[in-house]
């Protein structure tokens, strides 16, 4: 596809999730006809391999089984790259560029924090390998490397092809400063009203992961937005206290959702949300958010 920029880079983005065996292989007929619904949908564009897709467990033949599938999709798409150690990453950047994605999605290698000077030769060399391919940088609270607004416009300015950020945001000085960078900044899906007010320009939503055509058709309701926060608080917020991950949730998300065969598996040594709980939050979201589920999905 024509690759994006810090202009054209806008809206509700959805990811795969990866529906798992189980022994913990990937079940890649039902991966399909998951891209099958999200090619379908309303939703902007399609990414793989955030920390939803699980990308730190995948193997590189999986990474790039994956890719090809959803380069074939006919829909806009980027291509996560990331992993902890920047010479896997690199490879996989490299791999990624040739199905010429609107962007490649990277993180901030992850062990030992970066400091500014060694920030800033990693996404140089990325981009030298990515070539005409845009980059956008994952710089959620988890990574160990955060990268504030200051040294946010200080990284846009030293390295062009840089193009957007994935982040959780902040309060209106947090936003006056990111946006001096020229990226387009993306938010979580659940903040995407109230933080588009701000400045966001779109999300790489979550609550795509319960319904991508009613995360695209409330992007910015904020009583919508004020009623999700409302089921987080009752059937998400109790299971991060007991210790599941993002992906685990997510897919809690997709399960309660019922808009495609994921599962709600995640792999190992990950703890995944019980069938229980799945039934249990289905009605508080239907009824709490009629919105999202108008159509099936």
């Amino acid at each position: 596809m024509r690759p994006l920029t810090a202009d054209s880079l806008r809206g509700v983005w959805a990811t795969l999730l990866l529906p798992l065996n189980a022994d913990d292989s990937i079940d890649f007929a039902r991966l399909e006809s998951q891209l099958a619904v999200l090619a379908s949908s309303e939703v902007d564009g399609l990414y793989a391999h955030g920390t939803a897709g699980e990308f730190q467990t995948l193997t590189e033949d999986e990474f790039d089984r994956i890719n090809s599938l959803l380069a074939a999709a006919g829909k806009p798409f980027q291509l996560g790259a990331s992993h902890p150690s920047a010479q896997v990453q690199l490879s996989r950047v490299e791999r990624a560029a040739k199905l010429a994605p609107g962007a490649i999605q990277v993180i901030v290698p992850d062990w030992i924090p970066l400091n500014s000077r060694e920030l800033l030769a990693f996404l140089q060399r990325v981009a030298d390998v990515a070539g005409e391919v845009p980059l956008v940088l994952y710089n959620p609270p988890h990574a160990k490397t955060a990268v504030a607004p200051r040294q946010l416009c200080e990284l846009a300015e030293a390295v062009p092809s840089l193009i957007g950020l994935k982040t959780a945001g902040g309060d209106k000085a947090w936003f006056d400063e990111a946006l001096r960078s020229g990226l387009a900044i993306f938010v979580p899906g659940h903040f995407l009203a109230s933080m588009s007010l701000l400045g966001a320009h779109g999300s790489y939503s979550n609550v795509a992961a319960l319904s991508p055509n009613g995360a695209v058709r409330t992007a910015h309701d904020l009583d919508v937005e004020r009623r999700i926060a409302e089921f987080f608080a009752a059937h998400v917020a109790p299971l991060q206290k007991i210790g599941l991950s993002n992906p685990a949730l997510d897919k809690f998300l997709a399960a309660v959702g019922d808009w495609a065969d994921v599962g709600t598996r995640v792999r190992w040594p990950m703890q995944s949300a019980s069938a229980e709980q799945v039934e249990a939050a289905r009605p508080a979201a239907r009824r709490l958010l009629p919105e999202l589920f108008q159509d099936s999905w």
